[in-house]
C-alpha cells in the first residue's frame, strides 16, 4: 500500500526535527512534553500500525468470505487514515502552518486529528465480528498497542481552555465557511455547479458517484455537484483526496440517495453506508520546499451538503443499516434527511455540524465517536422489530482525554405515530460515551428514565450525559436514571460547553447571510 504524501510529510518532520535538535521547535504551544517527546511516540505508534497493515495486507484479495473480504478492506483503510492523521496531528503540533489552515485552536485541531485515529483502531477490529476470527486474532494485539499509544498522545496534548474571541451576535457562519460557499448554500439552484448530475441525462452525470470520481483531487476551492431531482440508487465514498466538495439537491424529498446494505447480507457497519466521505484540514509544513505546490492545498475543508436526502431502505431485520457516515472535519450537512433504521447516521470521527436535518431511524440511529453538534432538527424514532428498544444515540467516546461528543441542542425528539417500542435518550456504546441534550423539546415516546444500559452497571460511572433546559412531555427530569455519569446542568456556564462556539470551535464566525447558525444558549 503506498504510504502517499502525508506519511512522507512524517517523515520529513521526523528527519527536521533530528536536524535541528532542541532548537525553536523544542516546545508547542499545545503540548505538555517536549515536541521531540511527542514527534518520537508518533513515529512509534505509525510503526505499529504499520504491522497492521502488514498483516492485513496478506488477505487483501485472497479470502472467498464475502464480510471477512469487506473486513479486510475496511481495515486497510482506517489504517491509512490513521497514519494521515497522525501525521497531520504532528504537524499541526508545531504550529508552524498559517491561520488559514486550522480554526485557530490548535489543542482542539490535535485532539480532534488524534481522537479520529483512536476511533479507526476500534472500528478496524469491529469489522471483523462475525468472521472466523483468524484475521483478527492476527492483528488485535498490535491494535490495542496503537490505542494505547494513542492514547498516550492524547494525554500529551494541554487540555483545551476553548474559546478565542467572544461574538456579539448569536447567529454565524462557521469561520471554514467563506464567503463564496455562503452564497452557494443561500442560492436557490445549482446555476453555479461545477457538475451536473441527473438521473434524466440532462447533466454532466447520471450518477452521484461518477461525479464524485470525476471532481478534482487536492482541490483548493470548492468544487460543487448539483444533484438534481430523482433517486439515485448507489454507493457513494468520498475518498480523502477529494478535497472541497459540496453537494447541493433540488430539495430533501426530491433529491434522495439510496441504498439497503447491512450487516445480515455480509457488509461490515462502516462500509454498509449509502454515502460516506473523509476529509479534513491537512496541516502543511513548508520543509526544505520539499511540499511545494500541496501548500496551495492546504485549504482543504469537509463535506458540505443541502437539500437531500440519504437514506438505507434495507430494514430493521437487517440490523446494522448505515445510511450517512462521516469522518470529515468541520462538515455541514444543512436541510437534509437522513432515513434508516438501525445505526442510521454514523459521525465516524472529528467535528460535524447538522442544521434543520430531520434524521429518523429505530436502534443507536446516531452514533459514533464524531464530535457533533444538532442544532433545529428533528430526531424520530421510527418502529422496529418486536421487543426492540430505540435508542437515538450510542456515543463512541473511548477515553476521558477524547473531547468527542454529541450536542443535541433546539431540536425536535419524537416518534412517527403509533410506535408501540420504547424510546431512549441514548446509551454508552463505549466507556466515556458522552450526549447533551438542551433546550429542545422531548416528546412523550421517550420513557420517564430517560436514557438505557448497554450491558448492565458498564459505562454508568463515567460515561457524560447531560440535560439543560429541555420542555415537552417527555422532558421530566423526575423519574430520570439515578447513574453516577447523568446529570441536569442547572446553570449556563456549563451548558454553553456545547454549543457551536465552543464545542466545535466555532467561536470566530462571519455574520449570517444564508444558513443560521446559533453560536450559544441564545435562540
Amino acid at each position: 500500500m503506498a504510504c502517499g504524501l502525508w506519511k512522507t510529510l512524517f517523515m520529513l518532520v521526523v528527519v527536521f526535527l533530528a536536524d535541528v535538535g532542541r532548537g525553536d521547535l523544542s516546545e508547542s504551544a499545545c503540548l505538555k512534553v517536549p515536541v521531540s517527546e511527542f514527534s518520537g511516540t508518533v513515529k512509534s505508534t505509525v510503526g505499529v500500525v504499520q504491522k497492521v497493515v502488514a498483516i492485513v495486507s496478506k488477505f487483501a484479495g485472497k479470502v472467498g468470505d464475502f464480510r471477512l473480504s469487506n473486513a479486510v478492506s475496511d481495515c486497510l483503510e482506517l489504517m491509512d487514515v490513521s497514519m494521515d492523521q497522525l501525521s497531520s496531528a504532528l504537524s499541526a503540533s508545531l504550529n508552524t502552518y498559517g491561520k488559514s489552515n486550522g480554526t485557530g485552536n490548535v489543542i482542539d485541531d490535535v485532539k480532534t486529528l488524534l481522537s479520529g485515529a483512536l476511533t479507526n483502531q476500534d472500528s478496524c477490529i469491529e469489522g471483523f465480528d462475525g468472521t472466523n476470527g483468524v484475521v483478527k486474532g492476527l492483528v488485535s494485539g498490535s491494535l490495542d498497542h496503537v490505542t494505547s499509544l494513542v492514547l498516550n498522545l492524547l494525554s500529551m496534548v494541554k487540555s483545551n481552555s476553548g474559546g478565542g474571541r467572544r461574538l456579539t451576535s448569536s447567529d454565524r457562519f462557521p469561520r471554514w465557511i467563506e464567503s463564496r460557499d455562503r452564497k452557494l448554500l443561500e442560492s436557490a439552484s445549482g446555476a453555479t455547479a461545477d457538475a451536473v448530475v441527473a438521473a434524466d441525462g440532462s447533466g454532466n452525470f447520471s450518477s452521484v458517484a461518477e461525479a464524485v470520481r470525476a471532481a478534482p483531487e487536492y482541490s483548493a476551492r470548492k468544487y460543487v455537484i448539483y444533484v438534481k431531482r430523482g433517486v439515485y440508487e448507489e454507493y457513494v465514498e468520498v475518498g480523502k483526496k477529494k478535497w472541497n466538495i459540496m453537494m447541493i439537491g433540488d430539495g430533501a424529498d426530491a433529491t434522495v440517495i439510496s441504498g439497503n446494505r447491512s450487516f445480515v447480507d455480509g457488509w461490515t457497519t462502516y462500509r454498509s453506508t449509502t454515502f460516506g466521505h473523509v476529509s479534513w484540514h491537512v496541516y502543511a509544513i513548508d520543509l526544505r520546499a520539499l511540499i511545494m505546490k500541496q501548500n496551495e492545498a492546504a485549504k482543504g475543508q469537509g463535506f458540505i451538503a443541502r437539500d437531500m436526502t440519504f437514506e438505507n431502505t434495507a430494514g430493521p431485520r437487517k440490523h446494522q443499516a448505515v445510511a450517512y457516515r462521516s469522518d470529515s472535519d468541520r462538515s455541514v450537512l444543512y436541510r437534509c434527511n437522513v432515513r434508516g433504521y438501525q445505526d442510521t447516521l454514523y459521525s465516524h470521527s472529528m467535528r460535524q455540524f447538522y442544521r434543520e436535518c430531520k434524521i429518523s431511524g429505530t436502534v443507536d440511529f446516531i452514533f459514533g465517536d464524531g464530535k457533533a453538534v444538532f442544532q433545529n432538527c428533528e430526531i424520530t424514532a421510527r418502529n422496529g422489530l418486536p421487543n426492540q428498544k430505540n435508542t437515538i444515540t450510542a456515543q463512541g467516546r473511548k477515553d476521558y482525554s477524547e473531547e468527542t461528543g454529541f450536542s443535541i441542542q433546539f431540536c425536535n425528539i419524537s416518534a412517527e405515530p403509533g410506535i408501540a417500542i420504547p424510546t431512549y435518550l441514548g446509551r454508552p456504546w463505549k466507556l466515556y460515551s458522552r450526549t447533551v441534550v438542551m433546550q429542545s423539546y422531548i416528546g412523550s415516546a421517550v420513557r420517564p428514565e430517560g436514557w438505557l444500559e448497554w450491558n448492565g452497571d458498564f459505562a454508568l460511572d463515567t460515561l457524560f450525559y447531560a440535560e439543560y433546559m429541555n420542555y415537552g412531555p417527555g422532558a421530566g427530569i423526575e423519574a430520570r436514571v439515578k447513574w453516577p455519569g447523568f446529570r441536569v446542568l442547572n446553570g449556563s456556564d456549563e451548558a454553553k460547553r456545547y454549543t457551536v462556539a465552543e464545542f466545535i470551535v466555532g467561536n470566530t464566525w462571519l455574520p449570517t447571510t444564508g444558513v443560521r447558525y446559533i453560536a450559544g444558549l441564545t435562540n
